[in-house]
């Protein structure tokens, strides 16, 4: 078990913020799964939404300080969904459920293709005040598995969670991003195939994002300089495809800084 897993802070989090599930769509078996901190009176909270291999806890650390600042912080999971017109769909429902109008999102990796995939969908009535977009991509080519795409709901967990863990480099020397990838993969350990394989299909089927219509919101690239899983022309796309977008940029970090460096990320996040 990692250290993180084991550790005082990720305890104190599960005993004192409760996990809450969420139906919002004709079907039962479709489950959101979300932690709630902060002031409830705040009406546009930011909400944070995980990569293909984590769950809403993932960002506790954000969580436990952020809402001690005041801020109100929502961390979600999401259910299967295997378009990105029902993830939209979903989570639009979800809002409305939950009585937020405009929201802050916080996407890592996955989770940042599918926040600006929300904005875009929600244009002509935008619901998303502001972007911050840690580690993540524009346009799913760039993992050359569209052709495979289709066929993910259909193959093994064990071959699913190794295309994952391709991108995990487990021989760092840095202790915080070593063990932030041990807490990640005791996360993906403990989805399921339907959850992974949805997950994966929303990762690398042919999609891209249109960002001219996202001019009217505000966007924060963060990302690292040391090894992740997008290669530096990826993010210098990011860069041209979000000319007026702030930067936040982490020396260190690794896929996951939200775990291995949670001060900095969220002195960038309340900046």
């Amino acid at each position: 078990m990692s250290e993180t897993q084991n550790s005082a802070e990720y305890q104190s989090f599960r005993s004192s913020v409760p996990q809450k599930k969420l139906v919002v769509d004709d079907d039962d078996r479709k489950e959101w799964t979300l932690y709630d901190c902060g002031p409830r009176s705040v009406r546009c909270p930011l909400i944070c939404l995980p990569p293909a291999s984590g769950s809403a806890d993932v960002f506790f650390k954000q969580m436990l300080s952020l809402s001690s600042a005041g801020i109100r912080i929502i961390a979600v999971e999401y259910p299967i969904y295997w378009t990105m017109r029902e993830f939209c769909e979903g989570f639009k429902r979800l809002l409305d459920a939950l009585q937020l109008d405009k929201v802050h999102l916080f996407g890592a990796s996955l989770g940042g293709f599918l926040a600006q995939k929300f904005a875009e969908y929600t244009h002509k009535s935008p619901r998303v005040a502001s972007l911050i977009l840690c580690n993540a991509f524009y346009e799913t080519s760039i993992f050359q598995q569209t052709n495979s795409a289709p066929t993910f709901w259909m193959m093994p967990a064990l071959f699913l969670k190794k295309m994952v863990m391709g991108n995990f480099d487990r021989r760092l020397t840095d202790p915080e991003i070593a063990d932030s990838i041990d807490f990640m993969v005791e996360k993906l350990d403990g989805l399921n195939q339907q959850d992974l394989a949805s997950r994966l299909t929303l990762n690398c089927m042919n999609c891209y994002v249109e960002p001219q219509k996202l001019n009217g919101v505000e966007i924060v690239i963060m990302d690292v300089f040391d090894d992740c899983a997008l290669s530096q022309e990826v993010r210098e796309e990011m860069y041209k495809c979000y000319p007026n977008a702030k930067r936040a940029h982490l020396k260190t970090g690794g896929n996951f800084p939200y775990l291995s460096r949670p001060l900095e990320v969220n002195i960038f996040i309340q900046m």
